[in-house]
Parts: C-alpha cells; structure tokens; sequence
C-alpha cells in the first residue's frame, strides 16, 4: 500500500484510491462547475497582495512570468484542482482589478488563521482574514452576486449562476498559522495543543454556515509537517535532540499531527450531521512529508533548504525575504534572489513550496477528485 496517500476520505476507501491512476481525467468523474476557496498562503492566488501589496518577483517566474499574487514562483494545489476541473484559475474575492467570479472565487490570504487573532498584519505578520470573515465575504458573494447578475451584460457573464452554489467544490486549506501563531508567540508546543479544540470548533462551524448557504462538497486539506519549514526552525532555537533523522523539528510535526487527528474526527462528526454533504478528508501531510524524507528520489536536488532567499543553513532570513533588493552603483540586485533550479526545490522561500513540489503534491491526492461528490 503506497504510504504517500493514508487517508484521502476514510481508510476504508484507502485501496479504492489507490487503484486509480494520477490523471487529472478522474476529475470528469464528478463534475464541479466552481470552486469556491477558503485558506491561507498554501492556496491564495492574490488575495493579501490586493489587500496589502503586491507580492512581487521573482513570485511567479517559473509560470506565469510575473507576479501572479501567489507566494510561489508558478502555480499553487488550487491551480493544479482548477486546471484538472476545466476551470479558469480562481480570482481572489478581494482583488477588483481583472477578476472573473464565473466559475468561483478565492477568500484565502496569505497568513491567514482560522481563529481570529488579536493583533494586526503588521505587528504579527499573520492576516486579518480568518475563516470567520472569509466566511462573511462568502456570504455576501453569495447573496450580491446574484442581485448584480441579474442586470445582464457583462454581469452575467463575470459572475456566477444560482445552482454554482449548490454545485460547486469547496475547498479548504487552513491550521497552519494557528499553530505557527501561537508557537511564535513563545507558547509551548504542549500550550498551542490545548488550543486546538477550539480551532477545529471554529472550523466546523464555519463548514455547518457554507452548508447552510447551500455548499454540499467539501474538500479539505489537514496542514503540513510544519517541523520542515525554515521560518519555523529558525525562529527559536532548537537543541540537536529535537531534530529528527531528516532534519525536521519533532515536536513542530507533532503538533501538525494532533490538529490532524482533531480535523479528523471533525470531519467524520460533519459527515454524520449533514446529510446531503459529502467531505472528503484530503492527507497533504503525508505527501508533504514524504517529500521532505525522500526528495532526491522523486527528483528533487534540496528539500529543506529554501530556493528564494538569503545565508543561513536553509538560505533563509526572516528580514531578508525573496526579491529583496538593493543598489549597488545605481543598479538594482537581488539579496534574497532565486536558485537556479527551483523546479529542483522543495521550498521555494523558507515558507512555501515550489511549484514543483505542488505538482507532486496534486499528483497524489488528485485520484480523491473523482470521488469528492459521492458521501461515503
């Protein structure tokens, strides 16, 4: 049994998925008109850099040839979800310059909870956006759209139909940055862990309102073995025992794993309250992880150490981030520049994957496609 793929919907349909091929063509199995997304960084395609700033190059060199509002240099999972559906990639719900909503909308951004955190983007690094009020601008898509598409025109064609809403994938990628928020915020491993009862609570209620608004499948990513990423190693330092085998922090991947084994359970309690829902449980862990563990034997030259950024053991700096610059004799030059090869990288900037990596992370829980609108 391929351990990359444990649990995409419940062990008792693990062999089911693996006999599947890869191919994006499994998708046509269930077909989605639109997907709606809700997240964080792993999955916005320009969301905060419409809120704050663009995120700019090298962002987005390896694919689209510029930046494209993603912290990637090319394309995301969610990218990767869309183009297997046939659908355009998704326009942030916050960016109001060259959008189309016909086939979807994304309400992730980049740092964003899903507990609301009592501190501003500027002060933690961490978004204003949590689940809550992406929620909220869901609702109001929902109900707005509708009325404004029902002028005709150009509307019509730039915003969804009615029964999208009922048809459509809802994805979800959120739980990293409640556990990063509250490790940086000098928590113990052991402290966050008693708060996650309260993040899982506050992330079904947000499934039980996106149901009530007529959302019937739901596709919903557990969060990475955080342990492997630079920007979570290097804020405190860390005694040689912590560190496992492969160079990722043990107890970081831990508490990856206990917010997991909640999510878990979360979603096998939805499955048992909504009736007409069906909840897919997608396992990236365990893709990403494997990736971490075996990267030069899926074709990857660096795992941990970051493709973007600048000095250290990972070439990773919290204050010298990817596409710093500066000027040397009236000419700009990159200081936290791009690797050579980041289709060789797991990491692309200490934070987030290449798109490589995302590719192969797709790869491997697409067959789950093909079955994200049948209940179990």
């Amino acid at each position: 049994m391929n351990p990359i793929i444990s649990s995409l919907f419940t062990l008792s349909l693990l062999s089911s998925f693996l006999s599947l091929s890869t191919s994006s063509t499994h998708a046509q199995q269930c077909h989605f008109p639109a997907i709606f997304n809700f997240g964080d960084s792993n999955s916005d395609t320009g969301g905060l850099s419409a809120a704050f700033g663009q995120a700019g190059p090298p962002h987005g060199s390896s694919f689209f040839g510029s930046p494209a509002g993603r912290y990637c240099d090319g394309r995301l999972v969610i990218d990767f979800i869309a183009e297997s559906l046939g659908l355009p990639y998704l326009s942030a719900f916050l960016d109001s310059v060259g959008s189309n909503f016909s086939h979807g909308a994304n309400f992730a951004t980049a740092g964003s909870p899903i507990r609301a955190l009592n501190s501003t983007l500027r002060q933690s690094g961490f978004s204003p956006f949590s689940l809550d009020v992406q929620f909220v601008q869901f609702y109001n898509f929902h109900n707005r759209s509708q009325t404004v598409r029902s002028r005709g025109g150009v509307y019509k064609t730039m915003l969804p139909d009615a029964d999208s809403f009922s048809q459509a994938l809802y994805t979800f990628d959120m739980g990293q940055n409640d556990l990063t928020a509250g490790y940086f915020a000098n928590k113990t491993v052991e402290q966050v862990e008693t708060e996650v009862p309260e993040i899982i609570s506050q992330f079904k209620n947000a499934i039980k309102n996106i149901y009530g608004q007529g959302g019937r499948y739901f596709w919903i990513h557990n969060t990475g073995p955080i342990g492997c990423l630079a920007y979570v190693i290097e804020r405190f330092p860390i005694k040689a025992s912590g560190f496992d085998s492969h160079g990722c922090v043990s107890s970081l991947n831990h508490l990856a794993q206990q917010f997991n084994h909640a999510l878990k359970q979360a979603v096998i309690e939805l499955r048992a309250s909504l009736a007409e829902a069906a909840i897919s449980y997608v396992d990236v862990y365990s893709v990403k992880h494997e990736l971490f563990l075996h990267a030069q034997g899926h074709g990857f030259k660096r795992s941990l150490i970051s493709c973007c950024g600048h000095g250290g053991k990972y070439n990773y700096n919290k204050g010298i981030g990817c596409g710093m610059k500066k000027t040397v004799k009236g000419k700009e030059i990159y200081i936290g520049k791009p690797c050579d090869e980041p289709g060789k990288a797991v990491v692309w900037d200490g934070v987030h994957f290449t798109q490589a990596a995302n590719k192969f992370i797709f790869d491997k829980i697409a067959p789950g496609l093909s079955m994200a609108c049948h209940r179990q």
